[in-house]
């Protein structure tokens, strides 16, 4: 049976251990550091100083600069000659001299024996002294070395010798505000000062250098670079506390070189005001901010450097002026600056680092004041030794503060982070390498939908698959972050996880994106596909055109067809939208039923589509597409009540490799064009077809037409126009443009227009032909007596370009002599296009003496209605009624209208096309003015017809030939006569 009093036992050990626990924390915690702060106090005030030094016997002296008629050494004698008649003085201030300082002093005689004489002056470089009265030399010294009985002591020199002598000689050379004095000592006390001096400097050194040290490793630690700053500054403070003090000939211990000395001295202090400067700015700056101070400020800024430079540059008495006003400007101003933040300034921190700032300023400012106006009394009430060990206390208290908010702040900004862990919308995590949860806030435990969550059991596993886990695992052990979409087990929710690998555990955030995840992809899909018929859009199929041409390098065969539908518009038109969408949606429908394996739809158009067959040679896809045809017309497509027939046009062609997919589309629809006018609908263009060819040149052209020499390689031909009334009194003809190819060969005008009108460069043709037309005439006017026109073409996108049209005008300014000749023929489409547009023209080139001429007119619908409008001259009659017009009843009545028309409006008629006398016969009887076609000429060379007398003189057919003295005998047609007023 266990004892009833162990539970007793044990809970009065407990209690015992936690209490003698409490008073160890309060020995340690508190009652020790006060021990030892009473103990250091009663210390101070009560106790026997072991160092403490009885003040030495300063001596009057009889001080005399060197005079410079006694040359750079003179003999003590005569220095001492003169060194009599001088006044006695506690004391000399070279003021910054660096000539040589000779004195003379009497000792003490009561304890020559024993005593000491030290020269305390830490500016002083190098001592010499005599017996004044047998001119002795007792000794000399420097800082790098010693003889006879002068040694370099604490900050100065000292004087040792076995019995003073009664009356002592000495020079000395000075570097600084100097201040020449004598000391007397007793040996001993002189041994104690020495070693107090010593002991001082250690006790400067050690601390100042421990807090530095201290402060620098804060710094790196908690990665803070104004503290690296800070401890800068505390070692720089130093070295000015020890040059305050003469400490500043050693450093940890060791001399430094007499050379150095004073390049020291000018660096430290210049390098001390740059380290304040920077350190006043970063810890302040939020307080000066609200200061007038920022013009001051850069001023500082911008002396630094050459003030730095200055000190290593300009000699120590010249660069040492300098150095005391700009510091007592700066450092009064930084003062001020910081006496104000005190006061405004609720910041503890800021209060004490200024409190720091201002003791240094004003022990810097008393070392000036006393060095510049001798006023050594100051140095008595706070020098830089003081200042030094009392703005380190006073920085270290800031350090502490420092500490202490910034402990605060760390602990806040840990409540608010475990705040932001437990109200994130997202969930947060931590897997050990097992994938076991170490950590998951709310909204994690949400999204799984976990209620049973143990932390260091529940697994990842238990909510996503093997592969999910192993995926993530390996990603954080490849690179830093990892970041992946994930599906749970049953693939209903979507996440977005990013982890990274930190202290041997995963760290991760996890997001629902279910319903973008489902956005995405929607948007993903309207993207490539279209939205009405779900097959790809112009973007989709382009997509897959290119995954598919990387086939054809391998040697598969590739083929794309373009469908269009016939009638489709009708049943937008007559049913809606609504009708047509349906319909659209069944056409898809049945040509994705002939389509197999990749083979793709694409709608690129309102009715318009492309199928992509990649891997399919040439004969299967025109069995495709021949299947396509007739499944789009076989049956009638049903919408409610309604049944409509729709028909498809295919254009099939085979892809070449490297065969861009515009220009794969460009030729399948140049062929679906053409199979509209075939009777089955379906026109295929294999590897090599003629259409290839035509596409190729007809790109080349137009890169030509491009460039910045699209004319070169044009010319002119000139085709005959013979009156059917007077066919031998005139020379009339119809320019023509040619263009002679890189290879040599001529090309018809046909294609050379229509690149131009596809590249935008017909403006340029026109403005090309125009000029050389008119310049033409003009140079062989006078061999041109029976010209009474010149027809030339003007394309519809010329007149419809007002900056050509503008051109135009100023050709015909130019040329305004020969302008009367010349005839312009307009397409009657293209008049007929911008009614207004075209008269305007026409009004404006008619002021020129220019005759119009309505070309290819009959070819149009609405050419009576609107011919009225036009005031033109001539009409050409469109060359299909007149080719084979005997053999067509229907044509010989048609132009027979149009010339009877033409009459009644005053207007003349040419007729094109005219190729066998018959034809020139039939023309002549029906009453046409003029004939143009082979049976009259072919285009000939401009000079040809420069020999020529009129257009019948070109004529080869003798039928033709014979028939001309019959065709009429009026008068010479003048188209001046003829020209309408509007």
């Amino acid at each position: 049976m266990p004892n009833s009093s162990d539970p007793t036992r044990s809970s009065t050990s407990l209690m015992a251990n936690l209490a003698v626990e409490r008073v160890l924390r309060v020995f340690a915690y508190y009652l020790i550091p006060i021990g030892i702060g009473l103990f250091s106090l009663i210390a101070l005030l009560f106790w026997h100083n072991q160092y403490s030094v009885t003040e030495p016997a300063v001596l009057p002296l009889r001080v005399l600069q060197q005079p410079l008629d006694l040359g750079a050494d003179p003999s003590p004698a005569a220095i001492l000659a003169r060194l009599n008649g001088q006044p006695p003085v506690p004391g000399y201030d070279t003021k910054l001299s660096e000539r040589p300082v000779w004195f003379g002093f009497s000792p003490m005689s009561a304890s020559v024996e024993q005593d000491v004489i030290e020269f305390p002056s830490r500016h002083a470089l190098a001592i010499r002294c005599w017996d004044a009265t047998t001119l002795r030399p007792l000794g000399e010294a420097s800082r790098n070395h010693a003889g006879g009985a002068i040694d370099p002591v604490k900050a100065g020199f000292a004087l040792r010798t076995a019995r003073l002598p009664s009356q002592v000689l000495c020079s000395g050379t000075f570097a600084g505000p100097a201040r020449v004095s004598v000391a007397q000592w007793p040996s001993e006390q002189f041994a104690l000062s020495v070693e107090q001096y010593h002991r001082k400097s250690g006790l400067l050194d050690g601390g100042m250098i421990v807090l530095a040290l201290f402060v620098l490793l804060t710094a790196l630690i908690n990665r803070q670079p104004l503290y690296v700053l800070f401890s800068g500054w505390l070692i720089l403070n130093l070295r000015i506390g020890a040059l305050s003090a003469g400490w500043d000939i050693q450093w940890l211990g060791q001399t430094i070189p007499a050379d150095w000395l004073l390049l020291s001295r000018s660096v430290t202090i210049t390098l001390y005001g740059i380290a304040t400067l920077t350190l006043y700015q970063n810890l302040l700056r939020e307080s000066l901010e609200g200061l007038r101070y920022a013009v001051p400020m850069r001023v500082m800024q911008w002396l630094c450097i050459p003030m730095l430079v200055a000190a290593v540059a300009v000699p120590y008495r010249v660069y040492l002026p300098m150095l005391w006003v700009i510091c007592a400007c700066c450092f009064s101003m930084m003062t001020v600056g910081l006496f104000k933040i005190i006061v405004e300034s609720r910041n503890r921190v800021a209060s004490w680092f200024a409190a720091s700032f201002a003791l240094t300023f004003v022990a810097s400012l008393a070392e000036i004041v006393s060095a510049a106006l001798g006023m050594h009394e100051v140095i008595g009430v706070i020098n830089s030794v003081t200042a030094a060990l009392a703005s380190s206390l006073l920085a270290a208290l800031a350090v502490a503060e420092q500490m202490r908010a910034e402990t605060e702040k760390r602990e806040e900004a840990q409540q608010k982070l475990e705040h932001a862990y437990e109200a994130m919308p997202v969930g947060l995590f931590t897997l050990d390498m097992y994938g076991h949860f170490q950590s998951a806030n709310p909204a994690l435990r949400k999204m799984l939908g976990a209620e049973n969550f143990e932390l260091g059991r529940t697994a990842w596993r238990h909510f996503f698959s093997e592969n999910v886990w192993m995926e993530l695992h390996e990603q954080v052990h490849g690179r830093s972050d990892a970041e992946l979409e994930i599906a749970n087990r049953d693939g209903s929710r979507r996440f977005l996880v990013s982890a990274t690998l930190a202290r041997g555990r995963i760290e991760g955030v996890l997001q629902d994106v279910t319903e973008k995840h489902k956005a995405t992809e929607q948007l993903r899909f309207m993207a490539n596909n279209d939205p009405l018929t779900k097959v790809f859009n112009r973007r989709g199929i382009e997509k897959m055109f290119e995954g598919a041409a990387a086939s054809l390098a391998a040697g598969k065969p590739m083929a794309i067809a373009y469908i269009d539908l016939d009638r489709f518009k009708l049943i937008n038109d007559l049913f809606g939208h609504g009708a047509g969408d349906e319909v659209l949606k069944q056409v898809c429908e049945r040509m994705a039923m002939m389509l197999a394996g990749g083979q793709q739809i694409g709608r690129v158009g309102g009715d318009e589509f492309v199928i992509v067959m990649p891997d399919t040679a040439i004969p299967l896809a025109a069995l495709i597409c021949r299947g396509i045809v007739d499944r789009i017309g076989g049956t009638p497509y049903r919408v409610g009540d309604k049944a409509f027939h729709v028909r498809g046009s295919v254009g099939l062609i085979e892809v070449s490799p490297g065969m861009p997919m515009k220009d794969a589309i460009s030729a399948a629809d140049r062929a679906c064009r053409s199979a509209k006018e075939a009777s089955d609908g379906l026109v295929v263009y294999e590897r090599h077809a003629a259409a290839f060819h035509e596409r190729e040149a007809e790109l080349k052209l137009v890169a030509r037409l491009q460039s910045p020499n699209a004319t070169d390689g044009l010319f002119l031909e000139m085709q005959p126009i013979m009156s059917l009334k007077n066919p031998n009194d005139s020379l009339n003809f119809e320019v023509l443009l040619r263009m002679r190819g890189l290879d040599g060969r001529v090309m018809p005008a046909g294609p050379l227009i229509g690149a131009a009108e596809k590249c935008g460069r017909a403006s340029v043709i026109d403005r090309w032909v125009l000029t050389t037309t008119l310049g033409w005439i003009a140079e062989n006017i006078s061999r041109l007596p029976n010209t009474r026109f010149v027809c030339m073409n003007l394309s519809g996108a010329s007149l419809n370009d007002e900056r050509f049209v503008a051109d135009t005008l100023e050709i015909l300014a130019r040329h305004v002599h020969v302008a009367s000749r010349l005839c312009m023929e307009i397409t009657e489409s293209v008049a007929l296009h911008d009614l207004d547009n075209t008269r305007r023209f026409i009004d404006q080139v008619r002021n020129f003496g220019v005759k119009v001429a309505l070309d290819d007119f009959g070819a149009g619908y609405t050419s009576f209605s609107y011919l009225k409008e036009l005031p033109a001259d001539v009409l050409k009659i469109d060359g299909n009624f007149v080719v084979n017009i005997n053999a067509h009843p229907a044509n010989v009545a048609i132009v027979e209208a149009i010339v009877s028309l033409a009459g009644n409006l005053g207007m003349k008629t040419i007729a094109e096309w005219a190729e066998d006398a018959a034809t020139v016969q039939t023309l002549a009887e029906i009453g046409v003015d003029y004939v143009q076609g082979w049976a009259v000429s072919r285009s000939q060379p401009p000079e040809r017809l420069l020999t020529a007398a009129s257009s019948a003189s070109f004529i080869q057919d003798q039928e033709l030939l014979d028939m001309l003295p019959n065709l009429g005998h009026g008068a010479a047609l003048d188209l001046h006569g003829i020209m309408k007023l509007h």
